[in-house]
């Protein structure tokens, strides 16, 4: 049971931590605010307000009841209490009057003033109206063959401090509330700048100077990435630079193993040594590319949809089909890309006879889809196949030409990019190689 609500609150509240953060902060405010504007209207408002309503029922009664009384000059009596009491006085004769009304239940007032003058006159002695003037109220009430039409001002039965009470209460809230939000943002637009260059950093790209703001607890958090991301890079210059030795120093004794081939008498083993040297030779260059290719393209926007037209006109080659979408942009390495997409289409058109490329884009991904008809890939071996220098002793790796890195530096490539690539079961009974990217 705990475990369904706590789940159920998880579901309700925020993602993100600014609007987290702003319930924390606008939660309690709203809280505070309305409790004292109920105790405020309860003890307060409606209190005082009853007690002036009823103040003014008493003296509508005390003046009928003196000026029902002889002893009283009835002119005398409505000047008095027009004058002092500030009650604008009338009788007329009506006797077709209909003291029926449509009270304002939502109305304090209305509420109020019709439980005062019912206990006081009966409930189809009177009959009021609180909309009709803007400052005043129309109140009548029974009297022989009419009525006495009172017209009140609205203040002698409603505290005017209450608007004024709203007016602070609600202004600084929102006040307040404006200051949290800026100084929200403010806190949490350098962990919002964290996690963009983590992510751009995490793709591959080259970030400039990162520099840490915020509290101090964001800035150690900064500080402690920037220090990551200089020892990663370090440590990539660093294999670059010892990788470009071992080219260097492993090219000088290939080249004089092909010249001292070329002295050999026996051509058979002559041409076996010559095919194994070419094939370290291959297997060195690959291997270079591989580990270096990723750090050296930088970013740039074009157009997907071009770039895999142009590779597939480029292999004039009938037996490959496509449906790419029109004008989908994506912001990367285009050579990379471009390598990439050769890699998975030189694969198949080697092992089939059709292959059929797909490009579409559906909210902020887009979907790249290469199958063909070939041999396939067995299912247990679709992992391995993206480790270096991997082969399958069948179907797709059973020539020299390959040396394993084909769909290692292609996932290596999508994965710096942020993007994923599975392989499956294709519907033209070959392989299907499926790639995902973020746009």
């Amino acid at each position: 049971m705990f475990y369904g609500l706590n789940k159920l609150i998880k579901n309700l509240l925020p993602k993100r931590l600014f609007y987290r953060a702003l319930l924390i902060v606008a939660v309690p405010v709203i809280v505070l605010q309305i409790i004292i504007t109920i105790v405020f209207f309860d003890s307060l408002w409606i209190k005082t307000n009853k007690g002036m309503t009823r103040a003014l029922v008493n003296e509508v009664k005390t003046f009928i009841e003196a000026y029902d009384n002889d002893a009283f000059d009835q002119n005398e009596i409505t000047n008095l209490f027009s004058i002092y009491q500030d009650l604008n006085i009338e009788y007329i004769e009506d006797v077709s009057f209909s003291f029926d009304f449509n009270e304002r239940w939502f109305s304090p007032i209305d509420r109020t003033l019709r439980r005062e003058l019912k206990s006081r006159f009966g409930s189809e002695e009177f009959w009021f109206n609180t909309k009709n003037y803007k400052e005043l109220i129309d109140l009548r009430v029974k009297y022989k063959s009419g009525y006495f039409k009172f017209l009140v001002p609205k203040d002698r039965v409603s505290s005017s401090s209450a608007r004024l009470f709203g007016l602070w209460i609600t202004v600084p809230a929102i006040i307040m509330v404006i200051i949290s939000l800026i100084f929200l943002k403010n806190q949490t637009r350098p962990i919002t700048a964290l996690a963009r260059a983590a992510e751009r950093f995490g793709r591959g790209e080259e970030i400039e100077e990162f520099k840490p703001s915020g509290a101090a607890e964001i800035r150690q958090a900064g500080l402690e990435f920037d220090k990551m991301r200089k020892r990663i890079m370090r440590h990539l210059n660093q294999r670059s630079e010892m990788l470009s030795g071992i080219s260097h120093d492993l090219r000088t004794p290939l080249t004089r193993m092909k010249l001292q081939t070329a002295f050999i008498k026996e051509k058979e083993i002559s041409n076996k040594l010559t095919e194994d040297i070419n094939e370290m030779e291959k297997m060195l260059n690959e291997y270079l590319q591989f580990t270096s290719s990723s750090y050296v393209e930088k970013d740039e926007l074009f157009d997907l949809s071009q770039l895999i037209n142009e590779i597939i006109e480029k292999y004039d080659n009938n037996d490959i089909s496509k449906n790419l979408s029109p004008r989908i942009y994506f912001n990367g390495r285009k050579n990379l890309i471009k390598r990439c997409i050769n890699n998975l289409i030189d694969n198949s058109i080697k092992y089939a006879d059709k292959v059929e490329v797909e490009l579409s884009k559906k909210n902020t991904n887009l979907f790249i889809k290469i199958e063909d008809n070939g041999p396939g890939i067995p299912e247990k071996e679709y992992e391995n196949v993206f480790k270096p220098f991997y082969k399958i002793d069948k179907s797709r790796a059973d020539s020299k030409s390959s040396v394993g890195l084909g769909l290692s530096i292609t996932s290596d490539i999508i994965r710096s990019h942020g993007g994923n690539i599975k392989l499956e079961k294709s519907s033209l009974k070959g392989l299907c190689v499926k790639i995902f990217l973020p746009v």
